[in-house]
């Protein structure tokens, strides 16, 4: 499945979304047609000569998708929520590409004039080293702020190279927050408390949680508003959906009533199989409009992106895997918009 064009949602873009993405082939003149009148000819040219968007190579149309989602100008803007929206992006199944996901979305929104902040609720580290932010032992990180009260704004650190990008990062200690937040008070909303008490307001705060639903996972589903949740396309990813849900319903009933799962994207889609097309099908019929149009490829550009401390928007503008979170960026953004944002 190719990833469709949302450029139209943008407030100014350097070229169509069918300039960036369409290869159509040209059709050759005839041969031996006959000679024509200069107004005959003209019209003939008009029809027959390939469009400009037609015409261009694919290494420049590559170069046009990198412009559009580099955004260097900052032209280029993606609508921004009318209440700051805070999103966990949650599965506990490992390797389906929740952390991917909460990087690649944050730089995209970021990158397109929105102020953004990435939690690392995950003791791994996996998206504070994607964002290229330190987490060695001994960082103040956001198991000080779960475990010893300190202010979030004090762990937040600026991402190198991102405007309008902020991670807390989670280093190798937040392994033991789980069995020390079980002695204490209102263990599940420290999350939440410190995330309201921030003196700087965010368009968007991704929370990157853990492959688990322990007290961290609670904790995130207790702060956020809304739940995303990546799906890999095979049949494993599917099977532990089913607790989850159930597991957000729990929250929402007894510790966060607004909680709504909101977003599902499909990621590592491979369109030589089969199988991926029936897992999506399945998703998009359970789950209906809450599944975002732009599918996540497999492509090995997202894979190398974390190994040089990059996204893959950064690390390969141009590749299908950028293309692919840019449009699921782009299609966040303009829900929110549409919904009239999250209170």
């Amino acid at each position: 499945m190719q990833p469709t064009s949302g450029a139209a949602g943008l407030a100014a873009e350097p070229t169509s979304g069918a300039a960036a993405y369409s290869t159509h082939p040209t059709s050759a003149p005839p041969v031996s047609a006959p000679p024509a009148a200069p107004q005959e000819a003209a019209e003939h040219v008009s029809r027959e000569t390939p469009t400009p968007d037609e015409d261009d190579p694919p290494l420049a149309m590559e170069a046009l998708r990198a412009v559009q989602i580099l955004n260097p100008s900052g032209e280029i803007t993606m609508p921004r929520p009318a209440h700051p929206r805070v999103l966990a992006v949650a599965n506990q199944k490992g390797g389906v590409g929740k952390t991917t996901t909460t990087v690649n979305l944050a730089v995209a929104l970021a990158l397109h004039g929105n102020r953004v902040l990435v939690v690392d609720l995950d003791p791994q580290g996996n998206a504070s080293t994607g964002l290229n932010v330190p987490h060695h032992a001994g960082v103040p990180d956001v198991y000080d702020c779960l475990i010893d009260n300190v202010p979030l704004a004090e762990v937040a650190q600026a991402v190198e190279g991102i405007p309008n990008l902020f991670c807390v990062p989670a280093t190798i200690d937040l392994a033991g927050a789980e069995i020390e937040l079980v002695s204490v008070v209102a263990r599940e909303s420290r999350l939440a408390r410190a995330i309201s008490a921030h003196p700087e307001k965010f368009d968007y705060v991704f929370i990157d949680c853990p492959p688990s639903l322990g007290l961290l996972t609670v904790n995130a589903l207790c702060a956020a508003q809304e739940v995303l949740i990546p799906i890999q396309c095979e049949y494993y990813a599917l099977e532990g959906l089913n607790q989850l849900i159930n597991n957000i319903n729990l929250v929402r009933q007894h510790l966060n009533p607004t909680l709504d799962v909101s977003t599902i994207l499909l990621t590592m889609y491979d369109r030589r199989t089969r199988l991926a097309d029936a897992v999506e099908q399945d998703v998009r019929n359970h789950f209906g409009s809450k599944v975002l149009e732009a599918v996540i490829p497999r492509n090995v550009r997202v894979s190398e992106a974390p190994s040089y401390g990059q996204s893959v928007m950064t690390y390969d503008p141009g590749s299908r895997g950028a293309t692919s979170y840019f449009e699921a960026a782009l299609e966040i953004a303009n829900r929110g918009v549409n919904t009239g944002g999250t209170a």
